[in-house]
């Protein structure tokens, strides 16, 4: 059984970069009342990916001592844009957009923390009834300066590139998020860290306790470069069982560890034993194994873990063609056609790269042509986690 002081330092250590101010909220926390615990996500795509759980799982940890966690669904910040991880503007989106991409948000957070005990919170609720007087006030807080002096902002001055006076106003948006709410920790990661600590300058001109800030590391993706939509190399929350493990399997071996630590919930203690087995020279692909079947269960269950693991195994392993393929009968049968009409791409452009790129395999041999026709019958694949038998 673990004591207070343990559960408040794993609390404030694991999936953790920053904390501020730690000895205020140590204090906070030993006093035993319950805290108001803020995330807010923008809705920029359809899908949360694994490096959106790190401050999901955080809001949990604190949901699982009591505390009140506020989920805040940036349906009116998502219209503006947040640069602060962006080397480019970040061109703002329809609120048609918006809501389409916000339609499961709150069913996949739901993966992650108990939205029965949650607050569910849109920020366009209190955002969309400023006035430019507000904002103004708001505004006065702040120096162009300290804007500028962000190192993504600073090397996009040097570089020429445009920097639209709407990129100023978003740290005042998530800050008044705060103020709303009463916030006394807000979570965001590492790249949040001027919009958090524009929070506190807000509540202060509101007359509340200013937040105190837990950020969190960022985590890699497929490629190795940092987990995002835009990217195009996350794990979503929504891949269906066998897509999900088969990408953990395709990870460096080098984020093995870290992904035990900051995207589940199993104990540190039992995470060292692997990081020493593997300082040992175990076979890394045993724990990938391990790796993706928790993840699987995660989001799925144990039962859909065990079947993506033999699904996995099976497939890549002995090289064998899964059982009780997905059928498809296209209206076409042009290889970018199948590729489109069954959701393999998400358009002929995408299509046309994914065969030029060796994505494509028909009867396990990697086609290139895009003009190629696919006979009935033949078994599609591509990359290495979709297969389609074509009727």
């Amino acid at each position: 059984m673990t004591s207070k002081l343990e559960e408040t330092n794993e609390l404030l250590t694991r999936g953790v970069e920053e904390v501020i101010d730690r000895t205020n909220l140590e204090r906070k926390l030993g006093e035993g009342r319950p805290l108001r615990v803020k995330l807010g996500i923008d809705p920029t795509s359809p899908n949360l990916h694994l490096g959106r759980s790190i401050p999901l799982l955080k809001l949990r940890d604190f949901q699982a001592l009591g505390h009140q966690i506020i989920f805040i669904i940036g349906d009116f910040t998502g219209l503006i844009g947040d640069t602060s991880d962006k080397e480019s503007e970040r061109p703002m989106l329809s609120a048609e957009t918006v809501k389409e991409n916000l339609a499961t948000y709150i069913e996949q957070a739901g993966k992650i923390i108990d939205l029965k005990q949650a607050e569910i919170r849109h920020n366009g609720e209190w955002l969309s009834k400023l006035n430019y007087l507000d904002i103004s006030r708001q505004a006065d807080l702040f120096s162009l300066n300290e804007f500028i002096s962000r190192d993504n902002i600073k090397r996009r001055l040097e570089a020429g590139k445009r920097i639209s006076l709407r990129e100023l106003l978003y740290p005042l948006m998530q800050g008044y998020d705060s103020v709303e709410v009463k916030a006394d920790v807000e979570i965001g990661g590492t790249d949040q860290r001027f919009n958090l600590l524009t929070g506190r300058d807000v509540q202060k001109f509101y007359g509340q306790e200013p937040q105190d800030i837990i950020t969190n590391p960022l985590i890699e993706g497929l490629d190795s470069r940092k987990m995002s939509s835009s990217a195009g190399n996350t794990i979503n929350l929504l891949d269906e069982p066998n897509e999900m493990f088969g990408k953990i399997m395709s990870l460096p071996d080098e984020l093995i560890i870290r992904y035990f630590t900051l995207l589940t919930r199993l104990p540190m203690a039992v995470i060292g034993e692997y990081e020493q087995s593997l300082k040992a020279e175990a076979n890394p692909r045993d724990l990938k194994l391990k790796l993706a079947g928790e993840i699987v269960r995660m989001y799925h269950s144990g039962a859909d873990a065990k079947l993506a693991e033999d699904y996995f195994i099976n497939t890549f392993s002995k090289k064998e063609i899964p059982a009780n393929l997905p059928e498809f009968k296209p209206s076409q049968y042009d290889l970018i056609s199948v590729l489109v009409e069954s959701k393999l791409a998400s358009s002929k452009s995408d299509a046309s790269r994914t065969i030029e790129q060796g994505g494509v395999k028909i009867n396990g041999a990697v086609i290139t042509d895009p003009h190629y026709l696919v006979p009935p019958g033949a078994v599609l694949q591509k990359g290495k986690l979709k297969f389609l038998k074509i009727l």
